[in-house]
Protein backbone atom coordinates (compact mmCIF):
# COMPACT_ATOMS: atom_id res chain seq x y z
CA UNK A 1 0.00 0.00 0.00
CA UNK A 2 1.29 3.45 -0.95
CA UNK A 3 1.65 5.98 1.87
CA UNK A 4 -1.04 8.63 2.22
CA UNK A 5 -0.11 12.25 1.55
CA UNK A 6 -2.43 15.18 2.35
CA UNK A 7 -1.93 18.62 0.88
CA UNK A 8 -3.75 21.91 0.55
CA UNK A 9 -5.60 22.18 -2.74
CA UNK A 10 -4.54 24.81 -5.26
CA UNK A 11 -6.44 26.64 -7.97
CA UNK A 12 -5.00 24.14 -10.48
CA UNK A 13 -6.94 21.37 -8.70
CA UNK A 14 -10.36 22.70 -9.77
CA UNK A 15 -11.25 19.77 -12.04
CA UNK A 16 -10.08 17.23 -9.45
CA UNK A 17 -12.08 18.93 -6.67
CA UNK A 18 -15.14 19.03 -8.91
CA UNK A 19 -14.81 15.33 -9.70
CA UNK A 20 -14.43 14.31 -6.05
CA UNK A 21 -17.38 16.47 -4.98
CA UNK A 22 -19.50 14.98 -7.76
CA UNK A 23 -18.58 11.46 -6.56
CA UNK A 24 -19.59 12.47 -3.03
CA UNK A 25 -22.92 13.87 -4.28
CA UNK A 26 -23.59 10.61 -6.11
CA UNK A 27 -22.74 8.57 -2.99
CA UNK A 28 -25.08 10.76 -0.90
CA UNK A 29 -27.82 10.47 -3.55
CA UNK A 30 -27.78 14.25 -4.05
CA UNK A 31 -26.78 14.59 -7.72
CA UNK A 32 -30.20 16.14 -8.41
CA UNK A 33 -29.11 19.28 -6.49
CA UNK A 34 -25.44 19.27 -7.51
CA UNK A 35 -24.72 22.48 -9.43
CA UNK A 36 -21.09 23.06 -8.48
CA UNK A 37 -18.77 23.85 -11.35
CA UNK A 38 -15.11 24.82 -11.73
CA UNK A 39 -15.97 28.54 -11.75
CA UNK A 40 -17.68 28.24 -8.35
CA UNK A 41 -14.72 26.26 -7.00
CA UNK A 42 -12.29 28.92 -8.25
CA UNK A 43 -14.39 31.70 -6.70
CA UNK A 44 -15.23 30.06 -3.38
CA UNK A 45 -11.96 28.27 -2.58
CA UNK A 46 -9.35 30.38 -4.35
CA UNK A 47 -10.91 33.78 -5.07
CA UNK A 48 -10.18 37.15 -3.48
CA UNK A 49 -12.45 36.32 -0.52
CA UNK A 50 -12.50 32.53 -0.19
CA UNK A 51 -15.43 31.10 1.75
CA UNK A 52 -13.93 27.67 2.39
CA UNK A 53 -10.75 25.64 2.26
CA UNK A 54 -9.99 22.30 0.68
CA UNK A 55 -7.35 19.66 1.29
CA UNK A 56 -6.75 16.57 -0.83
CA UNK A 57 -5.49 13.11 0.07
CA UNK A 58 -3.33 11.05 -2.29
CA UNK A 59 -1.85 7.59 -2.45
CA UNK A 60 1.08 8.28 -4.71
CA UNK A 61 -0.40 10.26 -7.62
CA UNK A 62 -3.92 8.92 -7.11
CA UNK A 63 -6.42 11.27 -5.46
CA UNK A 64 -8.24 9.19 -2.85
CA UNK A 65 -10.07 11.76 -0.73
CA UNK A 66 -11.11 15.30 -0.04
CA UNK A 67 -12.07 17.45 2.93
CA UNK A 68 -13.65 20.89 2.62
CA UNK A 69 -14.08 23.11 5.66
CA UNK A 70 -14.40 26.63 7.02
CA UNK A 71 -13.71 28.37 10.30
CA UNK A 72 -16.30 28.77 13.06
CA UNK A 73 -16.34 30.57 16.37
CA UNK A 74 -18.29 29.91 19.56
CA UNK A 75 -18.98 33.34 21.02
CA UNK A 76 -20.18 31.91 24.37
CA UNK A 77 -17.25 29.51 24.74
CA UNK A 78 -14.66 31.47 22.70
CA UNK A 79 -13.80 28.20 20.96
CA UNK A 80 -12.33 28.37 17.50
CA UNK A 81 -13.52 25.56 15.32
CA UNK A 82 -13.64 24.09 11.89
CA UNK A 83 -16.87 23.02 10.25
CA UNK A 84 -16.27 20.06 7.97
CA UNK A 85 -18.58 20.57 5.01
CA UNK A 86 -17.37 17.55 3.04
CA UNK A 87 -15.32 14.52 4.00
CA UNK A 88 -15.04 11.89 1.30
CA UNK A 89 -12.79 8.93 0.63
CA UNK A 90 -13.31 7.09 -2.63
CA UNK A 91 -14.89 3.67 -1.95
CA UNK A 92 -11.95 1.53 -3.16
CA UNK A 93 -9.69 3.32 -0.65
CA UNK A 94 -11.93 3.09 2.42
CA UNK A 95 -10.93 1.06 5.44
CA UNK A 96 -7.30 2.19 5.22
CA UNK A 97 -7.53 5.01 7.78
CA UNK A 98 -7.72 7.81 5.22
CA UNK A 99 -10.88 9.42 6.63
CA UNK A 100 -9.35 9.46 10.08
CA UNK A 101 -6.12 10.85 8.64
CA UNK A 102 -8.02 13.70 6.99
CA UNK A 103 -9.76 14.56 10.27
CA UNK A 104 -6.46 14.24 12.17
CA UNK A 105 -4.96 16.64 9.61
CA UNK A 106 -7.71 19.17 10.41
CA UNK A 107 -7.37 18.67 14.17
CA UNK A 108 -3.68 19.53 13.86
CA UNK A 109 -4.61 22.97 12.52
CA UNK A 110 -5.20 24.06 16.14
CA UNK A 111 -8.98 24.22 16.31
CA UNK A 112 -10.70 23.66 19.66
CA UNK A 113 -13.47 21.66 17.99
CA UNK A 114 -14.46 20.02 14.74
CA UNK A 115 -18.11 19.89 13.69
CA UNK A 116 -19.98 18.35 10.76
CA UNK A 117 -23.29 16.93 9.61
CA UNK A 118 -23.98 13.36 8.63
CA UNK A 119 -26.95 11.91 6.77
CA UNK A 120 -29.12 9.89 9.15
CA UNK A 121 -29.19 6.86 6.80
CA UNK A 122 -25.42 6.67 6.41
CA UNK A 123 -24.74 3.92 8.96
CA UNK A 124 -21.11 3.41 7.92
CA UNK A 125 -20.36 7.12 8.45
CA UNK A 126 -22.23 7.15 11.78
CA UNK A 127 -20.20 4.15 12.96
CA UNK A 128 -16.96 5.75 11.74
CA UNK A 129 -17.66 8.97 13.65
CA UNK A 130 -18.72 7.13 16.80
CA UNK A 131 -15.48 5.16 16.58
CA UNK A 132 -13.55 8.43 16.73
CA UNK A 133 -15.38 9.40 19.92
CA UNK A 134 -17.70 11.92 18.24
CA UNK A 135 -21.28 12.33 19.41
CA UNK A 136 -24.37 13.96 17.93
CA UNK A 137 -25.14 17.37 19.40
CA UNK A 138 -28.16 16.83 21.62
CA UNK A 139 -30.88 19.43 21.63
CA UNK A 140 -29.91 21.15 18.38
CA UNK A 141 -31.47 20.96 14.92
CA UNK A 142 -30.18 22.25 11.62
CA UNK A 143 -32.39 24.95 10.09
CA UNK A 144 -32.13 26.65 6.71
CA UNK A 145 -33.53 29.47 4.64
CA UNK A 146 -32.93 29.19 0.90
CA UNK A 147 -34.05 30.50 -2.42
CA UNK A 148 -37.23 32.58 -2.34
CA UNK A 149 -37.34 32.55 1.45
CA UNK A 150 -33.92 34.25 1.62
CA UNK A 151 -35.00 36.78 -1.04
CA UNK A 152 -38.19 37.53 0.87
CA UNK A 153 -36.24 38.10 4.07
CA UNK A 154 -33.79 40.42 2.32
CA UNK A 155 -36.58 42.50 0.76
Amino acid sequence: MTELHIRTATAQDGALILGLLRELAAYEKLLDIFVTDEAAIARDFFGAQPLAQCDLAFEGDIAVGIVTYFGTYGSFTTKRGLFVEDLFVRPPFRGRGHGKALLRHLAAKGADRLEWRVLDWNESALAFYRGLGAEPVAGWQDWRLEGDAVKALAA
